[in-house]
């Protein structure tokens, strides 16, 4: 019979085990292995049961070994002792405490999933595993973050895969009450709401619930209340779900509906109010149009509370591709906001306005989320070098008259969280070498350009490591496939070929991720025959242990799963590779430490970060990937091997794919087995574990999360907070007020005449140039710009590269036709072609760059002709 209703009956603690529920309601313990290890004692068979989930264990442990455990004196020492770290932890200084200067009384981070822990479904891949390992570790270092996102009643979706290897989905229930998450209540403990309003008089209510990760609260909107009509309930039902409208509404709740948690959270707690919003990511864009409204409704005009919210707004982009960005139909948008919606004090043109696609190559009728984030930050950086790079072109035409480099996005790579994906076994080695607590120190906060203290690892205790590793691995693999292969219909009598699956002595590839078509799950396959000898081979054979989830509606992706998996089905190979459904945390922190190389092969540049070999390189595991996201930017034959792309312009895709598989068989078969499997005077792979040594002490400090989110400190949050704090009401008005004057007079603005004391086309190196301008203002002053030399290099071309900006200085005028004189040195520093340009920028003290306007003057073509040599 099925229940007509549910609910959750909580377990009465015995009063020595009360701190027990307050450990288990802070997810620290899902990166704390003492906290872990104290649930796990608590009842060893129901903590495996309850998929290693302390609110779970908690409701199933039978009450009479509550009792024994409240009465047993080594049991509640071990209490008292995690319980009082978790409390230092929680209120001592850290990291940012011990800062100089005035950092961001708080920072909001939104984003649409955050990966925090197994036990909390509420992410698909690696935008959430960033979330959250951002969170992670801004309260290992003592950053005043909140994070806002939205609570999934069916969390992103299981896989499992049918007989014939096709990817089936399942979207199980979460009960919030069965969750690590508690409601946040108003003074008088009714539950917290925000509501946002809808055409036609409707009204989105969402109940907010708070999860602590370690210092940090997070903040998830809930739209499944009693007070909803059935749509409104189902806006948070699925991430990544449903039609155009409803991912409107969804991302309308989260950005608009955010910003109202989080005020309603800091009048709840007293928690500080942010100086700094942090979106990550074009799906929280709204939330700077709830701020605008918010400075609106206190009397400042629409452009003086644009310029005052963009101070404080810092935006992530991590896409490569136009297509990974929601774009929304204008109409749409324009339905949802105005007169008879949401916001509506403002003007629904003006909303349209920040999201139009208004330039050359863009979409008219198209609200773009990414273009909407750019217009509302006055910050804003990809995720890698080579990602910024990549998005300073693909977002060029925001910024019309300037090159790609000066495109105001800068990179900040990302990093991972090293206590979550470290190995326990890993973390204890470091620990025997220099203590536990500056092991922990070392990958929670960083900040060494090296860990010189792995020289001192002797050689066998680190393949002996690595092997454990990889037993460990071996049998998850075999856990996970004989489960498989039971839903996939088989019975267990057609099971004992699994026993034989994988060996703990043989080189291990791992390759997981989400797959998206640019990731090429199915390059590996590019030659089977080549690749089964690989498998096979006698001496030096691989092994392949592939995971990953295709979106539900891409097809296309299935039927890579498919393909890879009827591979791997084969009897021939199937003892050597393997697919293993239901990719996620708790699988990928058995894979990483388990697998010898960490295999990434997408089509270069489209692969914007990409971590996990990041998790992978921690453990001791080498990579072996395409030189795109941040491999591009750190790789070193000392790490692992970059794979040779064919990605010029005019590569056939299929002929790309086949030189690119090549090469991967061709470094598989010519130089990774035979280093893996080749033993020194020792007996041990000597060459294999070198670079096992300085993968984990040169690498394993850069892509640590803690120095990540310094950076996003040091760089962004802290001149943010200040810009912030600049933007006054009157300094707010002025600004806009001087952009309108600016925008307007901006006609009027040219570059008249340049000329230089050089007399021929040549010069010596080390020679100082005296150039004169004379520049046409209008209506400006000579206070409103900044003109400009540009000088380098140039090309075939003669476009500037590497370009050097100077100052010139106002030297008289205006004369009689209106036009200034500006003057100054040009320094030929730079032997070979060398050419230079003047130009005339808006300037200010309230921008952060002059480059943020989209305004610059150049000189005209007939003027570049006569305007002075090019140095060959």
């Amino acid at each position: 019979m099925k229940a007509i209703r549910r609910l959750t009956v909580r377990p009465v603690l015995p009063d020595p085990l009360r701190p027990l529920s307050d450990l288990a309601r802070n997810l620290r313990w899902s990166w704390h292995p003492e906290t872990r290890d104290l649930f796990q004692s608590v009842d060893p068979e129901c903590w495996t049961a309850s998929g290693h989930d302390p609110v779970r264990l908690l409701g199933t442990v039978r009450p009479a070994r509550l009792a024994e455990l409240a009465e047993d004196r080594s049991f509640l020492r071990r209490l008292t002792a995690a319980a009082d770290d978790l409390d230092h932890y929680m209120t001592g200084d850290r990291w940012y405490q011990a800062q100089p200067g005035r950092l961001p009384a708080a920072v909001a981070y939104f984003s649409p999933e955050f990966g925090i822990t197994a036990a909390l479904p509420q992410y698909s891949g690696g935008l959430g595993i960033l979330a959250g390992d951002h969170l992670k570790a801004a309260s290992d270092l003592g950053v005043p973050l909140v994070g806002v996102g939205l609570l999934y009643r069916h969390g992103y979706f299981r896989q499992s895969l049918s007989r014939d290897g096709w990817q089936q989905e399942h979207y199980p229930v979460l009960d919030p009450h069965e969750l690590p998450l508690a409601p946040l209540k108003e003074a008088d403990g009714t539950p917290a709401h925000v509501a946002l309003a809808l055409p036609g008089g409707r009204e989105l209510r969402a109940r907010v619930w708070l999860a602590q990760v370690g210092r940090v609260p997070l903040l998830l909107l809930d739209s499944d209340v009693e007070e909803n009509d059935p749509g409104e309930r189902g806006v948070t039902d699925r991430l990544y779900g449903g039609g155009s409208e409803h991912r409107l509404l969804q991302e309308m709740l989260l950005g608009i509906g955010g910003v109202r948690a989080v005020r309603t959270y800091c009048r709840l707690t007293g928690h500080a109010a942010p100086e700094v919003f942090h979106t990550n990511e074009g799906h929280a864009g709204f939330l700077g149009l709830e701020r605008i409204a918010e400075l609106c409704d206190e009397g400042l005009e629409f452009g003086a509370a644009l310029e005052a919210v963009r101070a404080g707004t810092v935006f992530t982009t991590h896409t490569p591709v136009p297509a990974g960005i929601d774009r929304f139909d204008r109409e749409l948008v324009a339905r949802h906001f105005g007169p008879d919606s949401e916001l509506p004090r403002i003007d629904v043109e003006r909303v349209l306005r920040l999201g139009m696609e208004t330039y050359p190559g863009g979409e008219p009728n198209l609200f773009n989320m990414a273009v909407m984030g750019l217009r509302l930050a006055q910050r804003a950086n990809g995720v890698s070098l080579l990602h910024g790079g990549v998005s300073r072109g693909m977002f060029a035409g925001l910024w019309p008259g300037f090159d790609a480099d000066e495109v105001p996005i800068t990179s900040v790579t990302n990093g991972v969280h090293a206590p979550t994906w470290v190995a326990p076994e890993v973390f204890r080695l470091g620990a025997r070498q220099i203590g536990v607590q500056r092991a922990e120190d070392a990958l929670a906060v960083g900040g060494s350009d090296r860990w010189d203290s792995v020289a001192d690892i002797p050689d066998q205790d680190i393949w002996e490591l690595r092997r454990t590793l990889r037993a460990q691995l071996v049998d998850e693999v075999r856990e996970r496939l004989r489960a498989s292969w039971r839903q996939r219909g088989a019975g267990a009598a057609e099971l004992g070929w699994i026993d034989d699956v994988l060996d703990p002595d043989v080189l291990t590839i791992g390759f997981a991720r989400r797959v998206p078509s640019y990731k090429r799950l199915t390059l590996m396959l590019r030659d089977r025959e080549r690749l089964t000898e690989l498998l096979l081979h006698p001496e030096r054979p691989v092994q392949i242990v592939v995971a990953g989830k295709a979106h539900p509606a891409d097809d296309g992706g299935k039927r890579l799963v498919q393909e890879l998996v009827r591979f791997a089905d084969d009897p021939r190979v199937r003892h050597r590779i393997v697919f293993l459904p239901d990719y996620g945390m708790a699988m990928a922190q058995k894979l990483y430490p388990g697998c010898d190389i960490w295999l990434n092969n997408p089509l270069r540049p489209l692969e914007a970060c990409g971590t996990s070999g990041m998790k992978a390189a921690l453990n001791g595991c080498l990579n072996l990937s395409v030189l795109d996201g941040w491999w591009d930017e750190w790789y070193q034959p000392d790490f692992g091997w970059a794979i040779p792309t064919a990605d010029g312009i005019g590569t056939d895709p299929d002929r790309r794919d086949a030189m690119e598989a090549n090469a991967l068989y061709d470094l598989l078969e010519q130089r990774i087995t035979p280093r893996f499997y080749e033993r020194g005077a020792s007996g041990l792979p000597d060459r294999w574990l070198e670079m096992v040594r300085r993968t984990l002490s040169l690498l394993g400090p850069k892509v640590l999360a803690g120095r990540m989110v310094r950076e996003y400190v040091e760089r962004l949050y802290t001149p943010a907070a200040e810009a912030h704090r600049a933007m006054d009401r009157d300094s707010a008005r002025g600004l806009a007020e001087w952009k309108a004057r600016v925008r307007a007079a901006w006609p009027g603005v040219s570059v008249d005449h340049v000329e230089t004391s050089a007399a021929t086309a040549s010069a010596e190196l080390g020679t100082t140039l005296v150039l004169r301008v004379r520049v046409k203002l209008g209506d400006l002053a000579p206070e409103d710009v900044e003109v400009q030399a540009v000088s380098g290099r140039v090309d075939s071309e003669d476009r500037i590269t590497d370009a050097a900006k100077v100052p010139l200085k106002p030297v008289g005028g205006p004369d009689l036709e209106g036009r200034w004189a500006y003057e100054g040195p040009l320094a030929l520093d730079r032997t070979g072609p060398f050419g230079y340009t003047v130009r005339v920028l808006p300037a200010h003290r309230l921008l952060a760059s002059g480059v943020e306007t989209g305004l610059v003057a150049v000189p005209s073509g007939d003027l570049v002709a006569a305007g002075g040599p090019v140095m060959r």
